[in-house]
């Protein structure tokens, strides 16, 4: 049936998807809105096969039914969805790929709360599984604004429960298990044989899913087919607010992991992942390692993993990431890539060959296997190159900064900024950097500062003002940039580096001090937002 309907302010969807509190989602229209704006946008449904999933976040189940009926209504011929609308986002990236399908709608809010009162977020995947492009999503933007009607099956709820197919009028839906094929995909990747031989002799590890999606992809995985012992993974059952937590796996939202991993009584690895299932942490016993050198070690070991024999194409992170990565690739004699923050910018490179492996300082990391960044996968490579290095986590870390230095590195988040204010700060910074160059701050010169802007290699598109670079005569960096990912006021981001090529075991918060101060007096951070203290450092 088609139900008339009217534009709704603030449906412009960002670099990932559209996120906003719960409660606006569950406006009347404001959901189908968004659903039908973005079937206009890929030029209508009919004829095409589409997956559907999400996190298990509050609101996710409603949500599933009211796409699966408008899905109809607009003439999708067939719909894959996650067993009780369960699919982690890399594996809702896989089932795009393998189905050959025209993309898919992911339901999540990533790692923010989940709850009535909490967050929720939905965005589409293209037939690449790769996140929308800024053309697509400028176009269902465009059409949120233009909207009339919305189209919806004029049916009951469909059972999600059990695995096979069913039918909503002419449309089918096929239900699968959310585990079953993104298995199968690790299995052809990692050396599933070395890594049961790991656990076998006596290898121990705590995986916390933290209430979130990838509870049963780690237990089915880690568990039940690779070994592990039973109660390896905790947390591991998805609830709809993620158990009251902030499913964002860092030492601070992680902190009883953190916490046994910096005891007497910790296991040999620990590991978490967040609310959708696409980014990970990675602790050894009495070391954290940070994403941006994890992605590094990775790249430089990923030669010893079935997947990489062969050598990788090429290495790509976001801006705001640590160099630490361009190390390995200038030693491995690949090209390296330096992108904006969101997985869209690597899908270009990883669809034409020019990189294998991408991250980001979010503790988001993954490969051509598929187009998401993929939490599991990575902790799944850690567990290949330590079964075949035979040495542990520290171990390994220490040797990577031993060959290639240490990029000490930190990430300072001011959340809840009025929008004003972030505004006015990134504004009157910009027009500090022309005369940036040469100043001294505190103990630091600078050597040079920019906006960053990217020109994409692959499609020739230009994505500027990307934040602010400042680099220090050091060997030091700042950026600074206004996040996406909140739901409520401005978050600001600092991240500070400072690389060194011999003492690599100085306190990170002590080696970062003179960068620290430095950033902080070039934005005039207090007299702006009148706050000097950051709500989150990782």
């Amino acid at each position: 049936m088609k139900i008339e309907t009217t534009p709704i302010e603030g449906q412009k969807p960002g670099t990932s998807g559209l996120r906003k509190k719960t409660r606006v989602f569950m406006q009347p229209s404001y959901l189908e809105n968004f659903i039908q704006a973005t079937f206009a946008a890929i030029g209508g449904g009919a004829g095409k096969t589409l997956v559907i999933g999400g996190d298990g976040r509050f609101f996710n189940k409603r949500a599933i039914q009211t796409i699966l009926k408008m899905a109809a209504a607009n003439g999708v011929t067939k719909a894959i969805v996650g067993q009780g609308g369960i699919l982690s986002t890399p594996a809702a990236s896989h089932l795009i790929r393998l189905n050959e399908a025209d993309g898919g709608f992911i339901l999540s809010a990533s790692h923010n709360p989940a709850g009535i009162d909490q967050d929720f977020g939905i965005k589409f995947n293209g037939a690449n599984g790769g996140p929308a492009t800024d053309t697509l999503s400028a176009k269902i933007y465009d059409a949120t604004l233009s909207i009339t009607a919305y189209h919806l099956a004029d049916t009951g709820d469909i059972d999600l429960q059990g695995v096979g197919v069913v039918h909503l009028d002419d449309m089918e839906i096929h239900i699968v298990d959310p585990v079953e094929s993104y298995l199968a995909l690790m299995e052809q990747l990692f050396d599933f044989t070395a890594i049961q031989a790991l656990f076998a002799g006596g290898f121990t590890m705590r995986f916390d899913a933290m209430h979130a999606v990838t509870g049963p992809y780690a237990r089915a995985i880690l568990e039940e087919t690779l070994g592990a012992a039973a109660g390896t993974v905790v947390n591991g059952i998805p609830l709809e607010d993620f158990g009251g937590g902030h499913p964002d796996p860092n030492p601070i939202w992680a902190k009883p992991l953190m916490d046994l991993m910096m005891s007497d009584h910790a296991p040999d690895m620990g590991a978490a992942s967040d609310g959708d299932g696409d980014r990970n942490m990675i602790v050894g016993r009495g070391i954290y390692v940070t994403p941006s050198d994890s992605l590094a070690i990775l790249c430089a070991n990923a030669h010893l993993v079935p997947a990489y024999a062969g050598g990788l194409a090429g290495i790509a992170r976001s801006m705001p990431t640590s160099a630490a990565s361009d190390r390995v690739a200038k030693n491995l004699g690949i090209d390296a890539f330096e992108t904006p923050t969101g997985w869209k910018f690597f899908g270009n490179l990883l669809d034409a060959g020019k990189v294998t492996i991408c991250g980001e300082e979010s503790a988001g990391t993954g490969s051509s296997h598929v187009r998401e960044k993929d939490g599991l996968w990575a902790v799944l490579l850690w567990l290949n190159i330590l079964a075949v290095r035979k040495q542990s986590v520290s171990e390994i870390v220490t040797d990577h900064w031993q060959t290639y230095g240490r990029d000490y590195y930190s990430r300072y988040d001011f959340e809840g900024i009025a929008p004003e204010r972030a505004n006015t700060l990134m504004t009157g910074l910009g027009a500090k950097i022309p005369a940036l160059a040469g100043q001294v701050f505190g103990a630091l010169t600078v050597a040079k500062a920019d906006a960053f802007s990217y020109l994409d290699p692959v499609d020739g598109s230009v994505s500027e003002n990307q934040g602010v670079r400042i680099f220090f005569e050091s060997g030091a960096r700042a950026v600074l940039r206004l996040s996406g990912t909140g739901t409520q006021g401005a978050t600001l981001r600092i991240y500070l580096e400072q690389y060194s090529a011999t003492d690599i075991a100085l306190d990170t918060q002590s080696a970062l001090k003179d960068v620290r101060d430095a950033a902080l007096m070039i934005c005039d951070l207090e007299a702006i937002i009148g706050r000097s203290r950051p709500d989150v450092i990782t």
